[in-house]
């Protein structure tokens, strides 16, 4: 402390980052500051004000206040997300699929008599990886047209798209036909895994984001636990609608979320993003219940100040949107987080939930069995998913992470040890692997797989969220054609035939993503985008990230905002 408010007030700024004890002097700081500016140009002051009363009001809105505020919000935000349910299950679809007698007869080579038909591993590798190479295109197209045309209309284009794929794997004939519809379904896929996640992250306040981000997770499990369920359904059937009905069952969502989409406003911030900041707040209006802002201390022009706002302090270290500034200054170091804990839902092991029916087959057990146990591990998924909401809420999101990937590891070790070849061939060890997977899968589902979809969301910056979720996702999807290169080759019987013995390898990667996670990953739980952007700029350290006490509206940043003021939207509605 040591120094008065006077003499604060002539010193040079200290920065926007301090200990907790020098708290009161940096909030004096910025007032100080806001005084001066005041002089020099009274809009910039008044803008800053709005934004610092919006930042306090929604760091102490409470989740009894913020769920009546944003109610519109939520319901477009999951509107948006459920489009992930399709990919959910065509993911789990084909991998089923591998285990599936009827699609196996049509599609498969017969192999011999006790091995019956198998889909060869070249094909499980090649149909695995034929979404990914289109969610990969998908993704990088999106992160342009996202930018240009926003998020709404860009959506509505992807989903009639599926509409269309969906006719091919529908109508096909052989593995080929089936590879080129998988390729193209995984366009629109690719567009809805970067605007799913962007969209509810932008349209929710702190209190919320976690909440409505992971939510993407729970469509996933949802999509998963839906196609699992219709193939144990189709089971006594032996005819070709075994395997076109559950294709036949993804035009159930396209046109529902279709005019979902068509009803919800554009995301506020990418108005912002463009200088048309009426129009942000006319966004803002329709995602709100203006009946419950005076009892959360909620107010539409303040809160876009603060969009504002935290735009320009953003635009000081990147004045363009290109994919090219996610690698430039302190982007770059947002941009291997994000990408990191999207690899990392790969790099963990997972590859052995994907192929959880056939690997269960694989280790003894029969069709039926393994269908009913595909059904439990998604189930328990949907369960570790929502607990997983309680979790970050209390915990914070790198804890869980961190501790996630440890149990995962452990378990992994588990899966390794009962896949022992002289230990395989007996049926409780084969029970004794899925049991581990079930608990592998909840465990995933509670940690890793929805507090990726948080962290991604909140740790890349407003302005480049598009993109460096599109090169994050590319990643993901990059390493998903390795792991689906691997895993086939290592439980399939016909090629290294590992079984669960694939798990000794998994663990010592999934070691590594912990080491990587416990020195590199930060903690966002209760920060707002402008304090994110002043701790990764002044380069605060992964583990100092929950106990450092920020001001983003101190004056270095008011100088930044000072010279970009006057190109602002916002200067020019409030001098009108």
């Amino acid at each position: 402390m040591g120094r008065s408010p006077e003499s604060i007030s002539d010193a040079p700024l200290e920065g926007h980052v301090t200990n907790v004890e020098h708290h009161d002097n940096v909030l004096r700081l910025a007032d100080t500051n806001i005084r001066k500016l005041s002089v020099v140009n009274p809009d910039i002051a008044h803008l800053t004000l709005e934004a610092k009363h919006a930042t306090d009001s929604e760091k102490t809105m409470t989740l009894r206040q913020a769920f009546p505020l944003y109610k519109k919000a939520m319901a477009f935000s999951v509107i948006f997300s459920t489009a992930i349910v399709m990919e959910g299950y065509d993911t789990a679809l084909i991998g089923a699929f591998y285990a599936f007698p009827p699609f196996q007869q049509k599609y498969g080579e017969f192999v011999n008599a006790e091995t019956g038909y198998q889909i060869p591993a070249r094909w499980q590798t090649g149909l695995s990886n034929g979404a990914l190479v289109g969610e990969i295109l998908g993704l990088a197209a999106a992160g342009i047209i996202v930018d240009r045309f926003g998020y709404k209309k860009t959506m509505m284009a992807s989903l009639m798209m599926m509409i269309a794929f969906i006719f091919i794997p529908f109508f096909s004939q052989n593995l080929v036909t089936l590879l080129i519809g998988d390729i193209l379904q995984g366009v629109p896929w690719g567009v809805f895994q970067t605007m799913t996640t962007a969209y509810a992250s932008e349209v929710c306040p702190v209190q919320l984001r976690a909440y409505l981000t992971t939510y993407v997770n729970l469509c996933w499990v949802f999509g998963q636990l839906i196609a699992t369920g219709v193939l144990t359904s189709m089971l006594k059937r032996s005819d070709q609608w075994a395997y076109r009905i559950p294709f036949a069952i993804q035009w159930i969502w396209p046109v529902p979320i279709l005019i979902g989409v068509a009803l919800a406003p554009e995301s506020p911030w990418w108005y912002v993003r463009h200088n048309r900041v009426d129009e942000a707040k006319v966004a803002l209006r329709k995602l709100t219940s203006q009946n419950h802002a005076a009892a959360a201390g909620f107010d539409v022009d303040a809160t876009v100040a603060m969009y504002v706002h935290t735009n320009e302090i953003e635009r000081q270290s990147a004045q363009k949107t290109s994919y090219l500034q996610c690698f430039k200054g302190t982007d770059l170091r947002r941009t291997e987080i994000v990408s990191m804990v999207w690899i990392i839902q790969t790099l963990c092991g997972s590859g052995l939930m994907g192929f959880s029916i056939y690997f269960f087959e694989s280790a003894g057990l029969t069709a039926s069995g393994a269908f009913n146990l595909g059904m439990g591990q998604y189930a328990l998924g949907a369960v570790g998913t929502i607990a997983s909401w309680f979790l970050m809420s209390w915990i914070g999101r790198r804890t869980l992470y961190c501790y996630g990937l440890a149990i995962l590891t452990l378990l992994l070790v588990v899966i390794g040890g009962l896949g022992v070849p002289t230990l395989v061939k007996n049926g409780p060890l084969g029970w004794g692997i899925g049991a581990c997977i079930l608990i592998y899968t909840f465990v995933y589902d509670l940690t890793i797989g929805p507090v990726c979809y948080s962290l991604v969301a909140e740790l890349s910056s407003t302005r480049l969220k598009a993109k460096s979720i599109v090169i994050a996702r590319n990643l993901y999807n990059v390493a998903g054609l390795v792991n689906n290169a691997l895993t086939p080759n290592m439980i399939n019987p016909t090629a290294w035939g590992w079984g669960g013995k694939a798990g000794f390898f998994w663990c010592g990667i999934c070691f590594l993503c912990w080491v990587w996670t416990f020195f590199r990953l930060p903690e966002p739980k209760g920060r707002t985008y402008g304090e994110l952007d002043v701790l990764f700029e002044h380069k605060v350290s992964a583990r100092l990230f929950s106990s450092t006490q920020v001001d983003q509206f101190s004056g270095e940043h008011l100088e930044v905002v000072q010279d970009n003021f006057e190109k602002s939207a916002f200067t020019t509605q409030h001098k009108e």
